[in-house]
């Protein structure tokens, strides 16, 4: 597959009359969940410590190519979505590992809209793969909770804009309402929304900012 792309990158550049300089081409990635020692000698693939992480062997320069062992990786934030990649226990840990990152984490952020976006496309298929179904399985924790988060964030910043509108401006005292008003049931939460401009500023204080 990556020489039929060299031959295409040749021809392109034969057809523009333009050269086509080694640095230019591209390199192949092969992610394997794990690999045996005696593979990665048969290929004559060799680690690259002083430039990259245990786990990722380089076969000779010819072939342009690496291959990333998944399981020995090192568990760090920078291997983690490939170690969603792996199986069994190495996936299990890098699923607990990414659920515990803070909310605010910007790494955590964007694993999982990627999840979500991966989730949507695979479930629109008839038949998932056994890979397909484990990975689901493993995140579903992960999902299920950041789209809570995600619903919640989106109530705050209604509730937000509702009592700026209601109030002119959000000081600290009606900040400090939102996280009662967040955990009111659901029935009462949406009555109190209904009829919040009946509501001034001192008793909307009384209620909810103890």
């Amino acid at each position: 597959k990556l020489f039929s792309i060299y031959g295409d990158f040749q021809r392109k550049a034969k057809r523009e009359n333009t050269s086509l300089a080694e640095t230019n081409l591209p390199f192949l990635w092969v992610l394997a969940p794990s690999a045996s020692t005696g593979l990665i000698e048969s290929f004559g693939a060799k680690l690259d410590l002083d430039n990259w992480l245990p786990g990722v062997f380089f076969l000779p320069d010819a072939f342009k190519t690496a291959i990333v062992a998944i399981n020995q990786l090192p568990v760090t934030n920078e291997t983690l979505l490939c170690r969603l990649l792996g199986r069994d226990k190495v996936q299990q840990e890098a699923v607990k590992q990414l659920v515990a990152l803070a909310p605010e984490n910007p790494l955590r952020h964007n694993i999982l809209e990627l999840v979500f976006n991966w989730r949507v496309s695979v479930q629109t298929q008839e038949i998932l793969t056994e890979d397909d179904q484990e990975l689901i399985m493993n995140l579903t924790a992960a999902y299920q909770e950041a789209r809570a988060e995600a619903v919640q964030e989106g109530q705050r910043l209604v509730l937000e804009n509702l009592l700026r509108v209601r109030f002119g401006n959000l000081d600290n005292e009606l900040s400090r309402t939102i996280d009662n008003l967040l955990n009111l049931p659901t029935d009462e939460y949406s009555r109190l929304l209904l009829h919040l401009n009946n509501l001034s500023r001192e008793e909307l204080l009384a209620r909810f900012n103890n």
